[in-house]
This record gives structure tokens, C-alpha cells and sequence, in this order.
């Protein structure tokens, strides 16, 4: 293995993602208002975590952030408690229709960004780093 591949992966992935994650955060947070919690709490909801117990486990939060983030989007009509109706005490957690449209108008304006970077590749280059990612998600998998 070639010390330039792990120096070249050093010097590319790490600050492309920073760059990344902060546009989506900075997206949540000045349009929408949303911490990095409410945020996380929205698309891991999206994701199938539907308790705020496998929210916080998930996040690595305190059962307390995770109820505070939750309380707060329930409040704004981002999200729904649904009670099982097997087990009363189980609440289960729910993207309203208003919350998946944060979330999708979130990531497109994200992926409006990213297109914008992605511009200055010429169609051989992005098919280069088309190819490139897919070896790279092999090589993790």
C-alpha cells in the first residue's frame, strides 16, 4: 500500500466532510433555526430511531438532550409522539409532514452546494471520482 493513498486520503477526506457537515449544519441552523441536536434528532428519526432512548444512544447524548431536542421539534410540529398501543409507556417518535420537508429542503440545498463545487470537474474527472468513491466504499465495507 502507498503512503501517498493514506496522505492523499488524509489531506482530502477529512476536510471535504468538515466542509460538508458544516453547510448542512449551517443550513439547519440559519434557515431553519435547528441546533446540531434537532437536526441530528430529525434525520436519525428519518433514519427508523424512533424512541428518544435509541436517539440518545444513537447520538451519543444524554437522555435528557435527547428529550430537550425532541420536546422542541414536537413543539415547532417537526415531530409526532405516537403511543403503542401493545405498550402504553413505549412512545414512538415521527417526522411530521412539515418535519420531512425541513429535511429534504435541508439536504437539497445541500446538494445545491455540493453541485456548485463539483462544477469545476470535467466529465472524465467526475467519472474519476465516481469510480475513485466506489473503490473507496469496497475498501471500507
Amino acid at each position: 500500500m502507498s503512503m501517498q493513498l493514506i496522505d492523499v486520503f488524509w489531506e482530502t477526506i477529512p476536510p471535504v466532510w468538515r466542509q460538508t457537515r458544516g453547510k448542512i449544519r449551517s443550513v439547519a441552523r440559519e434557515r431553519f433555526g435547528l441546533t446540531v441536536e434537532q437536526f441530528q434528532a430529525l434525520r436519525r428519526i428519518r433514519k427508523g430511531y424512533d424512541t428518544v432512548s435509541a436517539l440518545a444512544e444513537e447520538g451519543r447524548l444524554s437522555r435528557s438532550q435527547a428529550s430537550r431536542a425532541v420536546e422542541i421539534l414536537v413543539r415547532r410540529g417537526l415531530v409526532t409522539r405516537l403511543t403503542d398501543a401493545a405498550d402504553r409507556r413505549h412512545i414512538r417518535l415521527s417526522l411530521t409532514e412539515a418535519g420531512q420537508e425541513t429535511l429534504s429542503a435541508i439536504y437539497a440545498e445541500t446538494e445545491a452546494w455540493l453541485s456548485e463545487r463539483f462544477q469545476s470537474l470535467s466529465a472524465a474527472e467526475s467519472e474519476q471520482v465516481i469510480a475513485a468513491l466506489i473503490a473507496l466504499r469496497r475498501a471500507f465495507d
